[in-house]
């Protein structure tokens, strides 16, 4: 552990003093665990109220704990316009990217046992990512000349391996993408109008001979690139294991933390609590995946690590206390102190910039953003959202935990997402 100690970076006067923007709503905070114990929610619960009073989403959910303690959930709306069911802590979301910082916590356990090593090139678990290229002009041709580093666990976890996303990516890569199921998501069993249907995904062995067959869009370690790298790290992880994927999670660490309602495949049991997704249009809600014959309870290609879960607030939470807890859930450990903190420091390598992309501002650890002490990125922040409007965040230096859950795409249809940690802050100055 002194080892992965030593690989964090460290927190100087100047990172520290840099938090000074949302910190400031701290100051006149008695206590976050007084404040949360007043359950007045207002300035949320208004939020949430208004979002379903204006149709603007079908059901809402915030959820917000203190250490470990139980969190409170402030929730109106029903899991679909036309199911009269309220949402609560049990309800279904599609969580989709949220999946990102989970498999990334994974790889950070392999990582503690030693079957894995953060700079590790990923050729020696999948032999085909031995010799990569690099595109020379990614928005012309396919061009490429041979690549000078060989990717690695922190570059798949960080998205500076070079590799591409088909909501990211564009010119000849992104065809090659969709002709050859490069795609290791689910939206809809039904065409989306205006979203082409890419191939089928391949099973896991096949995505990645794929995905290692074309050229990568930057030199590794280069560039932050929104990607499929924590799809491929799920495969990593299940040869690095000998374990499949979705086994090894429910065993090392769903079970472990209580997780009983996080699915890749949503059960026919199950399906009742299930939330509906949504595409908002010309101020209307369209149903893209309803719950009764939702593609979430159809046995994907494999357990996709970047976008492949669906999941409850309460099970989501878990993971957010165990983190919070710096590995440990009442009484559970299932990472120690260090690894946990390793994972949710900045693993960016060095000269890499976020300005610009879907990270701006911030840092980048296993499968998550980074707050790197700024005004809008404290110190000690680490979470991601989802592409149907889910979101979730912990602050582990002040043992706040919280997470929203809706149902709409695109993400960025609503401010939702962006807002949602500044509500949180805001929120509980408020009560305090």
């Amino acid at each position: 552990m002194s080892k992965l100690l030593s690989q964090m970076p460290q927190m100087s006067r100047r990172h520290i003093l840099g938090s000074a923007g949302l910190l400031g709503l701290f100051a006149a905070m008695p206590g976050y665990a007084r404040a949360m114990a007043s359950g007045d929610f207002g300035l949320i619960r208004k939020q949430v109220e208004d979002y379903v009073a204006t149709k603007k989403v079908a059901g809402m959910l915030v959820s917000l704990g203190f250490g470990a303690q139980p969190a409170a959930l402030i929730g109106a709306g029903n899991l679909a316009l036309d199911i009269p069911t309220p949402v609560d802590a049990n309800s279904l979301w599609r969580v989709y990217s949220m999946t990102k910082p989970i498999t990334g916590m994974a790889a950070m356990m392999l990582i503690e046992q030693g079957k894995l090593k953060l700079d590790q090139p990923i050729a020696d678990f999948i032999p085909e990512f031995a010799n990569m290229k690099v595109l020379t002009d990614p928005a012309k041709s396919l061009d490429a000349v041979p690549a000078k580093t060989l990717i690695t666990p922190r570059h798949l976890m960080t998205h500076t391996a070079g590799l591409g996303y088909n909501i990211i990516t564009k010119g000849p890569l992104l065809e090659e993408y969709n002709k050859l199921g490069i795609n290791p998501a689910a939206v809809s069993k039904t065409p989306i109008p205006g979203f082409p249907m890419p191939a089928p995904t391949p099973s896991i062995d096949e995505f990645a001979r794929r995905v290692a067959s074309l050229p990568l869009i930057a030199e590794p370690g280069t560039v932050w690139s929104y990607s499929i790298g924590l799809d491929l790290l799920g495969y990593v992880i299940q040869v690095a294991s000998g374990m499949e994927f979705g086994a090894f999670l429910k065993k090392n660490m769903f079970d472990p933390l209580g997780m009983k309602s996080s699915y890749f495949t949503v059960p026919q049991s199950e399906v009742a609590r299930l939330s509906t997704n949504y595409a908002p249009f010309a101020g209307a809600l369209i149903p893209i995946d309803p719950a009764q014959d939702s593609i979430f309870t159809v046995p994907p290609a494999f357990p996709f690590g970047g976008a492949g879960l669906v999941s409850s607030a309460a099970d989501y939470d878990r993971f957010l206390a165990m983190l919070v807890g710096k590995g440990q859930l009442n009484g559970t450990r299932i990472m120690s102190e260090a690894t946990a903190l390793m994972g949710m420091s900045n693993l960016l390598p060095p000269g890499v910039e976020t300005k610009g992309t879907m990270a701006d501002g911030s840092g980048f650890g296993a499968g998550g953003r980074v707050g790197i002490g700024t005004d809008t990125s404290p110190i000690g922040t680490y979470g991601w959202g989802g592409a149907a409007g889910t979101v979730a965040f912990v602050d582990h230096v002040r043992g706040i935990r919280a997470s929203g859950y809706t149902q709409y795409m695109p993400s960025d249809t609503y401010p939702f997402q962006r807002e949602f940690p500044k509500m949180v802050y805001e929120q509980l100055k408020a009560m305090g």
